[in-house]
């Protein structure tokens, strides 16, 4: 999806939050594959920013940790990505500890014509504000570009989300903003464009008239080990429907764009979710794991910090409704959870019972399976004879599995598209808005004292019960 624009020389990426989990394990690996593959200019520089005091060899001890070396040949490359990083201690805070940093931004671009500085904060929500006004008013480059990235949550519900914005908006334009949905820098999630429009043989069956009905799946093997506290306080509809769950749904169901530009993809991405409907809390089933049948798997209560009367949804399955022509009357089924069985994400586009089922027998509806994570691939099962002197037909599925491919990391990308300033895979103002309008109805009902009690799942399970029944209700309506 990236455009063919290149890394500005004389740039300058700072990570604020360097010493954090999301530097560590994603960002410095990313940025190091991107060294790998030889993408970065020679000349861009790597800043690390963080309230630690530590040595130049410590903070390169914490980049090369999560690192592995495949082959010999890399170390090299890694001698030379520790040499374009240094670090600037935050410890003082305030106005000393920016000024710090831009005294090492200037040290680096000296004598440069231009200056580009970019701003990447790993850092906790509730900062994103006061550490934004602090980069405008110390770092900003005033002979360059400067941009921030940030990353989700943007907000809690449609007011904190335009109340953050609004907030950003005095220092920082729109297009200085570049806002981190990962799951938009997945290969998978980025063909599904190409697989829609590059293929003449889907774009005329890619609606209503054609299709039953579409799923969409994220869910964890893995309960909120650890992090009880952060998920009690945000949900799994807050942390994957309301982003990844929405921007998949868009690039499932968007119009074509006139061009892979960052306006046009986003413009109709924009436009696809006005048109879904608020969804409302009677078309949903809510969940919480319990403890796992055998006893070795804890509840979600049994987490530090989750309170015992906590009503947060570990398990949401939705229905979605898109009111414009192409997709009118398609029920669009989105499942996530933590604690279950598997970990997967998956799509599932269920065509209509093929019309000839009095000439053959046994004929199953068409279905494209899209697997996004694990096993990267998209499964299109079609219809066969079975070889034999009889007539009989069977399912079988054509496989276009990404299996012996190279497939780079999500942060590569987005980091990559970042640098360039090509914003077709960040999420723009009005996408952002329209996708917590969709959800912002629901989550008020949640947190409510009216709110329904959870349904009570054990851990390792498929989910809660009555979930098949859910399902089969909108597709028999149909």
């Amino acid at each position: 999806m990236a455009l063919a624009v290149e890394i500005k020389e004389s740039t300058v990426l700072v990570i604020l939050g360097a010493s954090g989990d999301l530097a560590k394990k994603k960002l410095f690996p990313g940025l190091f594959g991107l060294e790998k593959r030889c993408l970065l200019p020679d000349d861009l520089k790597i800043v690390g920013f963080a309230p630690d005091e530590m040595s130049y060899e410590n903070f390169i001890d914490i980049i090369r940790k999560p690192i592995k070396l495949e082959s010999p040949r890399f170390a090299e490359q890694l001698k030379q990505f520790c040499e374009r990083c240094s670090y600037v201690s935050g410890h003082e805070g305030g106005d000393k500890a920016f000024e710090a940093l831009k005294k090492r931004l200037d040290e680096l671009l000296k004598g440069r014509k231009e200056r580009n500085h970019l701003f990447y904060m790993a850092l906790p929500p509730s900062v994103f504000v006061p550490m934004s006004e602090m980069l405008k008013k110390h770092c900003y480059s005033e002979r360059g570009n400067s941009r921030i990235i940030i990353e989700k949550p943007f907000g809690h519900d449609l007011e904190s989300s335009r109340d953050l914005q609004k907030h950003l908006e005095p220092n920082w334009r729109e297009d200085e903003i570049f806002r981190v949905d990962h799951y938009l820098g997945k290969e998978v999630v980025n063909n599904l464009l190409v697989l829609r429009f590059g293929n003449e043989i889907f774009g005329s069956i890619w609606n209503s008239r054609h299709i039953e009905s579409i799923q969409i799946s994220i869910i964890e093997g893995g309960g909120a080990e650890g992090r009880g506290s952060y998920f009690n306080s945000t949900g799994v509809i807050r942390d994957v429907m309301q982003n990844h769950m929405t921007q998949i749904l868009a690039l499932l169901t968007m119009e074509r764009p006139k061009s892979f530009s960052s306006d046009d993809l986003c413009d109709q991405k924009a436009r696809l979710l006005e048109w879904i409907e608020p969804i409302e809390h009677d078309e949903t089933i809510i969940g919480q794991y319990s403890k796992s049948e055998d006893g070795e798997k804890p509840a979600f209560k049994d987490e530090e910090d989750v309170p015992d009367d906590s009503k947060c949804a570990t398990f949401c399955a939705a229905i979605a409704h898109i009111g414009n022509e192409r997709w009118n009357g398609v029920p669009f089924f989105l499942k996530a959870g933590k604690a279950l069985n598997e970990s997967k994400t998956e799509i599932i586009v269920q065509f209509k019972q093929s019309t000839n089922v009095n000439i053959f027998n046994d004929l199953l509806p068409n279905k494209l399976t899209i697997n996004v994570q694990p096993n990267e691939g998209v499964y299109l099962q079609i219809n066969s004879f079975v070889p034999s002197l009889e007539t009989k037909t069977e399912a079988i599925n054509l496989d276009l599995t990404y299996r012996g491919r190279e497939i780079p990391e999500a942060y590569e990308a987005l980091l990559l598209d970042a640098m360039k300033g090509d914003y077709s895979r960040s999420v723009r103002e009005d996408e952002l808005d329209a996708s917590w309008r969709i959800f912002t109805p629901l989550l008020h009902f949640l947190d409510g004292e009216e709110s329904v009690e959870p349904r009570k799942y054990a851990y390792g399970s498929t989910g809660p019960e009555g979930l098949d029944e859910f399902i089969s209700s909108y597709q028999q309506k149909r």
